[in-house]
């Protein structure tokens, strides 16, 4: 007795089939293509990704395990692994990347409410930047340089932080720098940037100050500054120890960024260690400055469960183009799952939602009825899972 559609054709409908056609047309991706579209090629991918097949060999050999389902999945036939891998290796990363711009633009609005944990700043735009390495072996990818002579791959990330929702996606060999992102990325007039030392580039920073935006970061510890101005209004019960703006006396530094900003000292009770931020932001307290930058933290739990819940660890080619269209499907993956979860306001994490959808993709059951739980139940269900959550 048919009981409606599978539960993985209901999840790629959420995929922008109309706008998709349109990038494959625009990079002429199925030019001379008979078997393997772009389209069925991404359908395969996604399969993998949330099904955590390790590799196209897996992909393939569930697919044809379940031959007779394939049409009603949304396949339009399945192949061998070599001509997937052929298709992965040559069909163009950016049909793939635009493709996840594009969820971008859909998912965002869907959590431009949501609040970010500790400050209430409900009118602006917080992003925090971070980068993850994926390990590789240099003599397969010899495109991607790493340290210490081996093999690495970087993901250069820009997340909002209402929702986790990534908005900047940059792929490059392990050598990039991470505070180059700051000059390829476009800066958002009157948004907050919240990174790591390891972006502390006086440059780029006045940079973003040039377009009227704002950055928050933690101070090196060879910084050289003078103090031009002292706030005494900080309540230390709250672990603040010092406001100040100061002004760079290194010779470089104070040419790169000539204009006094600020810096905040705030010590931490949990590590027992005191830290010091610095940002162009004066118009909010210090303590939202201490608490934007632990919020920060929330990319590296995106980044955890990228690599916990999809399948990037063994990447699945060894070209650039294999990695970056890998990469890229991954993320359309994490968010067609983010979308789900906004459009059926679930009740569950979005690890939960994956969870759901991987072992209920080949059954017959209504997205929504799989997904809609009260609440009432999910409190009564005794749980002790210590887990992070990105929503």
């Amino acid at each position: 007795m048919n009981t409606g559609k599978y539960v993985f054709a209901q999840v790629i409908e959420f995929l922008p089939r109309y706008e998709f056609d349109k990038l494959v047309k625009k990079y002429n991706g199925d030019f001379h293509v008979r078997d393997l579209s772009c389209y069925n090629l991404l359908l395969h991918l996604i399969f993998g990704q949330l099904t955590a097949c390790n590799s196209l060999r897996d992909i393939c050999l569930c697919l044809k395990a379940h031959q007779k389902m394939l049409y009603h999945l949304g396949f339009r036939q399945t192949v061998n692994e070599s001509s997937l891998s052929r298709a992965n290796e040559r069909r163009d990363y950016r049909i793939y990347e635009e493709l996840g711009y594009i969820l971008i633009g859909i998912v965002r609005p869907m959590y431009a409410k949501e609040p970010v944990p500790g400050v209430c700043l409900p009118n602006w735009e917080i992003f925090a930047i971070d980068s993850t390495t994926i390990s590789c072996s240099i003599k397969l990818m010899t495109w991607a340089f790493g340290k210490y002579e081996r093999g690495a791959v970087k993901m250069h990330t820009m997340l909002d932080l209402r929702g986790s929702i990534p908005t900047f996606i940059h792929i490059t060999h392990g050598k990039w720098h991470d505070s180059n992102i700051l000059d390829v990325m476009d800066i958002t007039p009157w948004a907050i940037y919240v990174m790591d030392k390891a972006y502390v580039d006086f440059e780029a920073l006045y940079n973003i100050n040039g377009h009227h935006a704002y950055w928050i970061t933690r101070a090196k510890d060879n910084m050289r500054c003078e103090i031009v101005e002292t706030s005494y209004n900080i309540d230390q019960g709250t672990g603040l120890r010092g406001d100040h703006m100061i002004r760079l006396t290194g010779y470089k530094p104070s040419k790169y960024y000539p204009k006094p900003f600020r810096m905040v000292k705030y010590y931490d009770s949990e590590s027992g260690e005191e830290l010091t931020f610095i940002t162009n932001q004066t118009d909010i307290s210090a303590l939202d400055v201490a608490n934007l930058y632990r919020d920060r933290w929330n990319i590296e739990i995106f980044f955890k469960w990228i690599k916990q819940n999809l399948t990037i660890k063994s990447l699945w080619g060894h070209s650039e183009n294999a990695v970056k269209t890998h990469l890229w499907v991954a993320i359309c993956s994490y968010l067609i799952v983010a979308r789900i979860k906004a459009t059926y306001n679930c009740p569950y994490s979005v690890t939960e939602v994956a969870t759901l959808l991987s072992v209920s993709a080949l059954e017959k059951t209504n997205l929504r009825d799989l997904l809609e739980q009260p609440v009432d139940d999910l409190l009564d269900q005794n749980q002790n899972v210590n887990e992070l959550s990105l929503f």
